[in-house]
């Protein structure tokens, strides 16, 4: 169907969502809000054509979701049970490098001990958090030096930080202590307990004489340019390099995807307007991974802000990746891409 066929179905299912069908799983982060269980949004299948991305926690709540609809719109459905999406902000111990990596990408072990100068891919942390991902550089307007852009719960411990505390490069996790601070958190988006957010962000002023490589992902320099969620054609394959499944493949198997529903520490928290990936050949992402900044193989530009993920419903087995878009993430953090 068109992609305005397909927002259409989506906003009247999830006016139905919203409403409480009996039978859908409901969650709870805690607060006055609730997660229905259910995220929607489109998968691209040809130029101008998509079906609607149905993602659900396990296979009795799709019946619930699509009861009622007719034979043809069931036709233009896409129906994936995902089961508990998660922050990737803990390291899974001993993941092996999923894919195919390019010649030359750096090893699990560069990715997880200290180096120096700083490069996308690395182990970092606020100094309360085990490990996360480096996703890469931007500028603020008006500062000094380069920022490092990862998770708000990587950097500010899923608003447990503070700006001006300390950063680690390797993160806790591999080792970092204290002597191995880069910089201070200069920033974050925080979360909002009701649905709708945006992005799980934050950004870390580098310290005086701390060296960075903004071009230092697996192939070299990614693109200046921004690249937008709508311009993504059908499958579009896309790239990452992570702090625990280092340099991995995936497509892209929905957009504008939203009431996703993320497990933190604190609870959960749901998500509007987000990117979904599958790898190739088996995970995407990992435990760890969270903050790596995903890039369009075709044309190497910047894509998304990787940060949760499933077990299940890839369909090479290894389960699906949830990112935010990059521009909407360098709009809420009040930044600019650094590409080089």
């Amino acid at each position: 169907m068109l992609p305005d066929s397909a927002r259409e179905l989506k906003h009247r299912l999830s006016r139905r969502l919203a409403e409480g069908p009996p039978g859908v799983v409901a969650r709870s982060n805690g607060a006055t809000a609730t997660w229905s269980g259910v995220a929607l949004g489109l998968t691209p299948i040809g130029p101008e054509q998509v079906h609607l991305a149905v993602r659900v926690i396990g296979p009795a709540d799709a019946a619930v979701v699509l009861a009622g609809l007719g034979e043809a719109a069931l036709a233009e459905v896409d129906v994936r049970a995902i089961g508990v999406v998660r922050a990737l902000g803990s390291p899974t111990p001993g993941s092996p490098t999923p894919g195919s990596p390019t010649p030359g990408s750096p090893t699990l072990e560069e990715l997880r001990r200290r180096t120096r100068p700083l490069r996308p891919g690395l182990s970092i942390g606020h100094e309360r958090v085990t490990a996360g991902t480096l996703g890469g550089f931007v500028r603020r307007p008006g500062v000094d030096g380069l920022l490092a852009l990862s998770n708000n719960h990587v950097l500010a411990a899923s608003d447990a930080g503070a700006v001006g505390d300390p950063v680690l490069q390797p993160g806790v996790a591999d080792g970092g202590v204290g002597t191995d601070r880069v910089g201070v958190l200069a920033g974050a988006v925080r979360f909002e307990d009701r649905p709708g957010n945006q992005v799980d962000a934050a950004v870390a002023l580098l310290d005086p004489g701390v060296v960075a490589d903004p071009t230092g992902y697996p192939g070299g320099a990614l693109l200046p340019t921004v690249a937008a969620p709508d311009t993504v054609d059908p499958e579009e394959l896309v790239e990452k390099v992570g702090r625990t499944t280092g340099h991995t493949r995936g497509r892209v198997t929905a957009v504008e995807v939203d009431g996703v529903g993320v497990q933190y520490d604190r609870g959960v928290f749901t998500f509007d307007d987000q990117i979904e990936v599958e790898g190739l050949t088996g995970a995407f992402s990992a435990g760890g991974d969270s903050g790596s900044l995903i890039w369009r193989s075709a044309d190497r530009a910047p894509l998304g802000l990787l940060f949760a993920g499933s077990e299940l419903g890839g369909s090479a087995g290894g389960g699906v990746t949830f990112a935010n878009p990059l521009a909407t993430v360098l709009r809420r953090l009040g930044v600019e891409w650094a590409a080089g």
